[in-house]
C-alpha cells in the first residue's frame, strides 16, 4: 500500500479494497469516513432509513471523543455545531445524592445534529448510498433480549425547553433510571430505560413514571416538553468478541453498553473508526475484535457491575463513600491510548 498525506485528516494509505457498511448511524458513518480517509477504493453505506432523525439516546459525548473526531478530520465541524458544555455530574439513588466536577468538560449534542454531521461528511468524502449488498462492516443491530415479556427493557427520550444546566444527572430507582443533560441551544434531553411492566403501569407516559421520584419531579417542574416521547427496544446489553463471518463489527452490533455510563456514542465512534480503517487495510475480523476489545472492554465490565449494584439497597448506603470522579473514570474507554 502506498502512503499518502490527507490534509484534512491523518496520514492514510491507498487501498484496493472496496468497503460496504451496513448501517448509517454514528458507528456506520464513522466507519465509512475512516475507510475513505484510509484510501479505500470504493465505500458504500447500506441504509434504508431516513437520515437524520431523532433517536433514543442520552446525547452525551465524553470528552474522549475529541481525539477520535480530530483524527477523522471532524473536530472543527463538530465544535461548529455548538455542543453544550457539560462540566458536572450528579447521581441520585433514592434520597442520596452524589455530585462531582468532571475531570474535563464533556459535550451535549442531539443525535439529529450529530448524525447529520457524520452522514453528510461521509457523503462529501465520496461514500455511495446503496440499497443492498454483502457488507464488509456491520454497524447495525443489537443483541436480542432474553428477558420475558413484561420484564423486557425499553428506552425512551424527549426534548424539553426551560432552564439550562451544565450537569449530566442520573436518577436511579430499583427498576429504571433517567439521564438528563442539556444539548445545543440549551435544550434539555431527558432519556431513560425502564422495564416494560413499569412503562405499561404508567400508561407508556414516561412523565408519569418519573413523577414517582421526588428529585425528578423537582428537576422536571420548570421544563416543558417540546416533542412526543420516542421509544426503542427491547434492549439487551452484550458484546460479541468472537468472529462471526468475514464482516467487521462495530457500534451496537459489536457492543451495546449500558447507556447510563454515557459512553455509548464514544464507543460507537471509536469502534466505527477502527472498523473503517481496518476494512480498508484488509484486517481479519479476529484482529479487529482484539483491537476493539482493548479499547472498550473496560467500560462494559464496570457498567455491568455498577448497574447490578444500583439495583440493590446497598447502593444508597455506599454512594456517599464513593468519589464521584472515580465512578466517571471507571466507565471511560481509554480511547486516547488506542494504537491505531
Amino acid at each position: 500500500m502506498k502512503k499518502k498525506t490527507n490534509e484534512s485528516g491523518p496520514t492514510s494509505c491507498t487501498s484496493t479494497n472496496n468497503v460496504r457498511v451496513l448501517g448509517g448511524g454514528p458507528a456506520g458513518s464513522m466507519a465509512a469516513i475512516g475507510a475513505c480517509r484510509e484510501g479505500a477504493a470504493r465505500v458504500e453505506i447500506v441504509e434504508r432509513s431516513r437520515f437524520p432523525r431523532h433517536k433514543v439516546c442520552g446525547e452525551f459525548l465524553s470528552p474522549e471523543i475529541a481525539p477520535i473526531l480530530q483524527r477523522a478530520g471532524l473536530l472543527e465541524a463538530f465544535l461548529q455545531q455548538a455542543p453544550w458544555s457539560v462540566r458536572r455530574m450528579a447521581v441520585y439513588l433514592g434520597s442520596t445524592e452524589k455530585r462531582a466536577v468532571l475531570p474535563e468538560p464533556a459535550f451535549g449534542l442531539s443525535r439529529y445534529t450529530f448524525d447529520e454531521l457524520l452522514w453528510s461528511t461521509a457523503a462529501r468524502l465520496g461514500t455511495q448510498h446503496v440499497g443492498a449488498g454483502e457488507p464488509t462492516i456491520i454497524a447495525t443491530g443489537r443483541p436480542p433480549s432474553p428477558a420475558a415479556k413484561g420484564s423486557r427493557l425499553f428506552g425512551f427520550k424527549a426534548h424539553f425547553d426551560g432552564p439550562s444546566d451544565d450537569a449530566v444527572e442520573l436518577y436511579f430507582r430499583h427498576d429504571a433510571y433517567v439521564g438528563i443533560n442539556c444539548i445545543e441551544g440549551g435544550r434539555t434531553n431527558v432519556c431513560g430505560i425502564a422495564p416494560e411492566s413499569a412503562l405499561k403501569a404508567a400508561g407508556f407516559e414516561p412523565e408519569s413514571l418519573m413523577m414517582t421520584s421526588a428529585p425528578l419531579r423537582h428537576r422536571l417542574a420548570p421544563l416543558t416538553r417540546t416533542m412526543d416521547w420516542i421509544f426503542t427496544g427491547p434492549l439487551a446489553f452484550g458484546q460479541r468478541w468472537k468472529p462471526e463471518g468475514s464482516a467487521l463489527l462495530c457500534g451496537d452490533a459489536l457492543s451495546f453498553v449500558d447507556p447510563f455510563t454515557g459512553s455509548g456514542l464514544l464507543c460507537a465512534a471509536l469502534t466505527g473508526s477502527l472498523a473503517g480503517e481496518h476494512a480498508a487495510r484488509g484486517l481479519e475480523p479476529a484482529a479487529h475484535l482484539a483491537a476493539c476489545r482493548k479499547a472498550i472492554g473496560r467500560p462494559f465490565f464496570f457498567s455491568s457491575a455498577l448497574r447490578s449494584i444500583a439495583g440493590t439497597d446497598w447502593a444508597e448506603r455506599l454512594l456517599p463513600f464513593v468519589p464521584g470522579q472515580w465512578l466517571y473514570r471507571l466507565t471511560r474507554p481509554p480511547a486516547v491510548r488506542v494504537s491505531w
